[in-house]
C-alpha cells in the first residue's frame, strides 16, 4: 500500500521504487514522528476536523505503535517507502479508516521538516551535554597536573607552559563549540508543521497549537521557507565539523604525545591497541580514528551544501539526502566525544619528561631578551645577543640557566645577577598566570 498513486495510470518502475525508498534509514525518526502525529492530532480535535471518538482511537493507535516499536514487537522493517508510510500504514492496519484521517491538514513535506528539526534538538541537546561533561574532564586533569611543559610553535619548543595550561587551551575551543551548538538550537526553534506542502492548507488549523505542545518557541514565519529550510542542518554539521577540528587537533598532540620520541604521557590500554606482528607496540588507535573519522563529518557537510546549493523553492526530493549524512555526524560525534573524554580522564602525565624537555629547549630565551630590553638594550640586538647565547649553550651543553655569571657577561655587560630570577622557570610561569584567567 502506498500513500500516493492516485493519479498514476502505471505503476512505479521496481528500481524506481526501491531508488526512491528511505526508510532504511528514516526509520530512526520513528519516535519524532509519532511525536509530531501525536500533537498534530491534539490540533485537528481542538479546530474540528476530527471528533474526540476519531482523535482518541488515533492518539491510542499511535501510542501502541510506539510501544510496540520500542519493546520489540513491531520490528523496524518492511517494504515501506519511508518512515512516515510505516507508521500511517501500521496505524490504518490497527485502527481501520479512522487512521486514514490523520494526514488531514498537513503534508509529507511538513511532516518530514518537522521530523529532522525534532531529531536535530533532540541531538544537538544531547552533543551540548557531552561537550560540557567532557569540559569538566578536561578541568578535572588540567586541576590535577600543572606541570611544566613546552610550548609549541611550528612544532618547535618555544616557551615554557604547564599540561593544565595546554588542557585549558581545549577547555576554551569547547566552550565556543557548546556556545555554538546552543545558538543553533536557538535558531532552529521553529515549528514547521502546519506549512503543508509549500502553501498551507485550506482547512482550518491552529500551528500555535502544534508548535507549543512540541516545545518550539514559534510557528516558522513562512510555508515555503518551512518546509525547504535546511539551515539549520548545516549550520549543526558546521558547528560539527569545528567540533571535530577541535577533537581531531587534540588527538594528533596525544598521538605525539604519546610517541616514544615524546614520551609526555601513557594512553590506557583500555583505548589503545597492538600489531598483529610487533609484540611491543601500543597504538593510539583511539585518537587515531577521531582524527580519521573528522574527514567523513566535514565531507558530510559539503555533500549537504552542494545538494541545497541550485534548489528552487520548495521542497525538492534532493533534500531526502539530508539525512543520512547528519544522521552519520551526529554519530560519528557521540562517539568521538566520549571516547576522547576517556582517554583524557584516564590519562598518564610523564611530569619528568616534560621537565627534561623544558630543560633541553632554551625555553626561557624570550625572557633572557625581555631582561636586556629592561635593561636598556634595544629589542633586535637583544635579540642577536640571545641567540649567540643559545649557540654558546648548544656548543657547551649547557643550558641557559646554568651558565655563569661571567659567561652571561661576555655577551653584554648589562647581565647582572638578577639575571637568574628571570630565566627561573617557575617565576616565568608565575608571571604568565597573573595575566590569564584561564
Amino acid at each position: 500500500m502506498k500513500l500516493w498513486g492516485g493519479r498514476f495510470r502505471k505503476q512505479e518502475n521496481d528500481l524506481m521504487e526501491e531508488f526512491n525508498k528511505s526508510f532504511s534509514f528514516d526509520s530512526i525518526l520513528y519516535k519524532n514522528d509519532i511525536e509530531g502525529s501525536l500533537a498534530h492530532v491534539v490540533m485537528q480535535e481542538k479546530c474540528g476536523l476530527l471528533t474526540s471518538e476519531e482523535a482518541t482511537q488515533i492518539t491510542d493507535g499511535l501510542n501502541s505503535i510506539l510501544s510496540d516499536i520500542e519493546s520489540g514487537e513491531l520490528l523496524l522493517e518492511g517494504d515501506y517507502e519511508d518512515i512516515h508510510s510505516f507508521v500511517e500504514i501500521n496505524l490504518i492496519q490497527r485502527i481501520g479508516d479512522v487512521g486514514k484521517k490523520l494526514h488531514t491538514g498537513r503534508s509529507r513535506n511538513d511532516q518530514v521538516a518537522l521530523d529532522m528539526r525534532l531529531y536535530a534538538k533532540q541531538k544537538a541537546t544531547g552533543l551540548v551535554e557531552l561537550i560540557s561533561n567532557f569540559k569538566n574532564t578536561l578541568k578535572d586533569v588540567a586541576e590535577k597536573n600543572s606541570v611544566i611543559m613546552p610550548g609549541y610553535t611550528h612544532l618547535q619548543r618555544a616557551q615554557v607552559v604547564t599540561f593544565k595550561h595546554h588542557l585549558l587551551a581545549y577547555y576554551n575551543m569547547f566552550s565556543r563549540d557548546e556556545k555554538r551548538l546552543v545558538n543553533a538550537l536557538e535558531i532552529l526553534d521553529e515549528s514547521p508543521l502546519g506549512c503543508g506542502a509549500l502553501a498551507g492548507t485550506t482547512h482550518d488549523i491552529d500551528r500555535n497549537i502544534t508548535s507549543e505542545i512540541l516545545g518550539f518557541k514559534k510557528p516558522v514565519n513562512n510555508f515555503m521557507d518551512g518546509v525547504s529550510d535546511r539551515d539549520y542542518l548545516l549550520e549543526l554539521m558546521a558547528d560539527f565539523s569545528i567540533i571535530m577540528t577541535h577533537l581531531s587537533r587534540l588527538s594528533e598532540e596525544l598521538i605525539l604525545w604519546s610517541s616514544q620520541e615524546f614520551k609526555f604521557v601513557e594512553i590506557d590500554d583500555l583505548y589503545s591497541t597492538g600489531s598483529s606482528i610487533m609484540p611491543q607496540k601500543k597504538n593510539p588507535d583511539g585518537a587515531e580514528l577521531i582524527r580519521g573519522k573528522t574527514g567523513r563529518v566535514y565531507g558530510n557537510l559539503m555533500g549537504l551544501l552542494t545538494v541545497m546549493k541550485g534548489l528552487p523553492l520548495a521542497y525538492n526530493k534532493d533534500m531526502q539526502e539530508d539525512k543520512e549524512g547528519f544522521f552519520d555526524s551526529v554519530y560519528t560525534l557521540e562517539m568521538c566525544i566520549q571516547i576522547m573524554d576517556r582517554m583524557i580522564a584516564t590519562l598518564k602525565i610523564n611530569t619528568d619528561n616534560m621537565k627534561k624537555a623544558v630543560k633541553g629547549g632554551f625555553l626561557n630565551a624570550t625572557e633572557v631578551a625581555d631582561y636586556l630590553v629592561k635593561k636598556g638594550v634595544a629589542f633586535r640586538d637583544a635579540h642577536s645577543i640571545v641567540g649567540n647565547i643559545v649557540i654558546y649553550c648548544e656548543d657547551n651543553n649547557k643550558a641557559i640557566e646554568d651558565l655563569r655569571i661571567e659567561e652571561f657577561v661576555k655577551f653584554s655587560e648589562a647581565f647582572d645577577d638578577t639575571i637568574y630570577e628571570y630565566v627561573n622557570y617557575e617565576n616565568i610561569l608565575q608571571k604568565g598566570i597573573k595575566k590569564q584567567l584561564l
